[in-house]
């Protein structure tokens, strides 16, 4: 999973960046533009299940899913047509698989607003009319070749100008294509031409510490989730500056400063559930003596599908899976037992993948 973290120069990107990633490769400061080349930052996904499996098995090796971070430089009012740093940086966002648009939410006198004043809302339509406009030269010139396509009578095609053309004028309104409501097919299309506003959003409301403790003291923040639900989009509430002191302390004492902030985790672990609820993905896990580890599938697949993410083996040589669900393996003790009460099951090529099977895939090639 790529996450890109975007939004206007100055709302606390590169701070968030870093506290997330416990870098300090972003720099943070106070002027337009101190990102130019995106940072890009791997991250463990935190997941307490894999923590359980390898004291039962003590396997030689852990691993975790991971997420990549990119930290894409700050985008300003007439990007799509180059201005502040331009085009270069909305190809940045055309490589991720959903967008983290983090938005200010604080007052600070001290710390400059490219537009001089603080309204949430102003800066997220700011930074979606650069990706629309960008997205609106994508599909005219998707549409122009679909209709020089479409003189062969190749009905694919013809639905392609069709899609298009409501692309264009859902543009035109000045709305993203992800609120478009599409077909499995019309989906498919629309992600093979790197769209930039077909990715699904969370907007990240970064708030000061006092604020984010209180949120009802907050006004901006009523308005970000008013503006997202619209859109169909999601919102998280996050303090980017408490998030950076935390990075900086030991296990105790982090679980100390997340009590005094009224959460069980931090906004690295909230981000990364928001963002596989956006995306559909849920993790099944394998284990063993060798190896303890998560694998990222999306909702919905399959058990020979999943079987292929560890080999393509797996999957062309599927005979069945031997599943058992997480709790269950963990109030059986061990799979000796689990499999004496009859809780290990055997799953066939239907089988649909769910959040934490602990699974051994049968193959033969």
């Amino acid at each position: 999973m790529k996450l890109g973290i975007v939004g206007l120069p100055n709302v606390g990107k590169s701070t968030l960046f870093n506290a997330i990633t416990n870098t300090k490769t972003a720099a943070a400061a106070n002027y337009a533009f101190c990102t130019i080349e995106p940072n890009i930052g791997i991250v463990n996904v935190p997941d307490e299940r894999l923590d359980v499996l390898s004291k039962m098995y003590n396997p030689k090796k852990y691993t975790p899913a991971t997420v990549e971070f990119v930290d894409i430089a700050g985008l300003v009012r007439g990007a799509s047509k180059g201005e502040g740093l331009g085009n270069k940086f909305l190809s940045h966002i055309r490589e991720v698989d959903a967008i983290i648009h983090v938005v200010r939410c604080f007052d600070d006198e001290n710390i400059m607003h490219v537009e001089n004043t603080v309204d949430p809302v102003r800066d997220i339509q700011t930074i979606n009319l650069e990706l629309i406009l960008a997205d609106m030269e994508t599909a005219e010139k998707r549409l122009e070749k679909a209709k020089k396509d479409a003189k062969s009578g190749d009905r694919n095609i013809i639905k392609n100008v069709e899609l298009f053309e409501r692309v264009i004028k859902t543009l035109e309104e000045e709305k993203p294509i992800r609120s478009m409501s599409l077909d499995e097919e019309e989906l498919r299309t629309i992600l093979l031409s790197a769209f930039l506003t077909a990715k699904p959003v969370i907007y990240a409301a970064n708030m000061n510490e006092h604020e984010f403790i209180s949120p009802q003291e907050n006004g901006y923040l009523s308005k970000v989730k008013e503006f997202a639900e619209k859109e169909g989009s999601a919102v998280l509430p996050i303090c980017a500056k408490a998030e950076e002191e935390l990075s900086e302390l030991d296990e105790e004492e982090k679980n100390f400063f997340l009590s005094e902030l009224g959460l069980k985790e931090s906004g690295l672990s909230r981000l990364i559930k928001a963002s596989y609820s956006l995306l559909g993905l849920i993790s099944f896990l394998t284990a063993g003596s060798d190896e303890v580890r998560a694998w990222t599938i999306k909702k919905g697949t399959k058990a020979p599908q999943a079987a292929g993410k560890i080999h393509s083996d797996f999957e062309r040589g599927f005979i069945r899976a031997e599943v058992i669900a997480f709790d269950d393996l963990v109030a059986s003790k061990t799979m000796t037992e689990a499999k004496e009460r009859g809780l290990v099951r055997s799953e066939g090529k239907d089988y649909v993948m769910k959040d934490g099977d602990v699974v051994l895939f049968r193959f033969n090639v």
